[in-house]
């Protein structure tokens, strides 16, 4: 015994110092991460894929054959009002659903078939007298992700008011003298004449979160890879011998069975391979037996789930195995401080700024998500984010054995051998 008193090591600088650094890292970087990817979605919004559909037949005035329809369509696409934050994406109503059905548009905005015969006919005697008012139809896609569909909504209602102020500009001009035959009422409605509807254009099971199960679900999967990777790589060095296991207030040691670091990694990786398949189990039963959630495809629901909690496990513990100590720090910020913010599940990715764009294209939480996505909303279709998930987990695999395996290899190679613990302590000085 040193005959030291243990709190003397709070007098040591070192020790300050170096957890100082690490925790205020950490805290500055989850700040960064979380905070400045939300901050501000509107300004950073660029591109926010939002349908245009033009369903106006047209009609016949005086003479002339009109379609108030392509003029409303035309000019949204055209207008420079919102810059390029919306990506206006003129289609058909079939196609509009089959993207709506896939996650492709966060909303839409169409204009029905009567659209023109209705319009037109507040400008007569007799339509004045019983008018119909036309309806300009905002379609809403909670599945997409909930602010995504909320700023393509406030995208899409303006376009359709700002339309309908412009029709009615058209429509007072023609009437002309005619207006003092119209009743008041109607002509406040001939200067703005379209009712802007709202609806959801492809409405989820009450189970569905508003849109948002898909993202914890996934999240869920992430977390308990990273988590049992960390437990997984403590109880193997355990079974090994090369770490005591302190169980409450008993302290267990296993004789010393030597290994190298690769034939440790893989020790780990083939028990998360094995101890995924339970987790991946209980994780559906959970969510869908117990608690409810509304989903289809069970087997390939399960399937997906187990696959990625063992790529996001044996990811981690190849970041483990490689930096050792630092590791975790590692995981955590891979695997929860840049993964949440840009898995396009809250905000949508058109609406981060470029830096976290980027992070999205191989974050493992973004592409999960996708899957599952897929799976849950989207019939299990593999260009609705299934294939990609599928892809990009294959190849996480792949990156996370190269590099696990060849860096560890490597430290083998060069003698950098683990060192097994003491088992009788030395005498040491207290840090300075």
């Amino acid at each position: 015994m040193s005959g030291i008193h243990p709190f003397r090591v709070l007098r040591a600088q070192s020790l300050w110092m170096a957890n100082g650094v690490i925790t205020g890292v950490l805290a500055l970087l989850f700040t960064v991460f979380y905070v400045g990817a939300n901050i501000d979605p509107v300004d950073h919004m660029t591109k926010l894929p939002v349908g245009l559909v033009n369903a106006d037949k047209g009609a016949a005035v005086g003479g002339k054959q009109v379609n108030l329809g392509v003029r409303i369509t035309e000019s949204i696409k055209k207008s420079t009002a919102g810059g390029d934050k919306i990506d206006w994406k003129v289609m058909g109503e079939r196609e509009m659903k089959e993207k709506l059905g896939k996650g492709k548009l966060f909303g839409a905005l169409v204009v029905p078939a009567h659209f023109t015969s209705s319009t037109t006919a507040l400008t007569s005697t007799a339509g004045a007298k019983n008018p119909v008012r036309p309806n300009l139809t905002v379609l809403t896609n909670q599945s997409a992700g909930s602010v995504g569909s909320s700023l393509a909504r406030t995208a899409t209602t303006q376009a359709a008011e700002s339309a309908s102020l412009q029709v009615g500009k058209e429509l007072t001009a023609q009437t002309g003298a005619r207006q003092a035959k119209l009743p008041a009422a109607a002509r406040v409605l001939l200067a703005d004449p379209a009712a802007v509807t709202v609806e959801d254009g492809h409405p989820l099971d009450s189970h569905s979160g508003l849109g948002l199960t898909a993202f914890y679900y996934a999240l869920v999967l992430v977390v308990c890879g990273m988590l049992s990777a960390n437990v997984i790589s403590g109880q193997v060095d355990h079974a090994l011998g090369y770490t005591h296991n302190d169980m409450g207030p008993r302290r267990l040691h296993r004789p010393l069975i030597r290994a190298t670091r690769v034939q440790t990694l893989a020790i780990s990786s083939t028990l998360m391979a094995g101890l995924s398949l339970l987790m991946g189990t209980l994780v559906m039963v959970g969510a869908v037996g117990i608690m409810g959630m509304d989903a289809s495809h069970l087997p390939l629901l399960w399937l997906y789930s187990v696959c990625a909690i063992a790529v996001c496990g044996i990811g981690a513990l190849t970041l483990l195995a490689v930096f050792g100590t630092p590791g975790m720090l590692v995981v955590t910020l891979v695997f929860i401080g840049m993964a949440v913010p840009t898995a396009g599940a809250t905000t949508p990715l058109e609406a981060l700024p470029g830096f976290y764009r980027f992070l999205a294209e191989f974050e493992p939480l973004r592409q999960i998500t996708g899957g599952i996505r897929s799976i849950l909303y989207y019939d299990a279709q593999g260009d609705a984010g299934l294939t990609r998930g599928w892809v990009m987990m294959a190849a996480g695999l792949v990156a996370a054995a190269l590099f696990g395996f060849g860096v560890l290899g490597w430290y083998d190679r060069k003698g950098l051998h683990r060192i097994p613990v003491e088992t009788t302590p030395e005498k040491a000085a207290v840090p300075a």
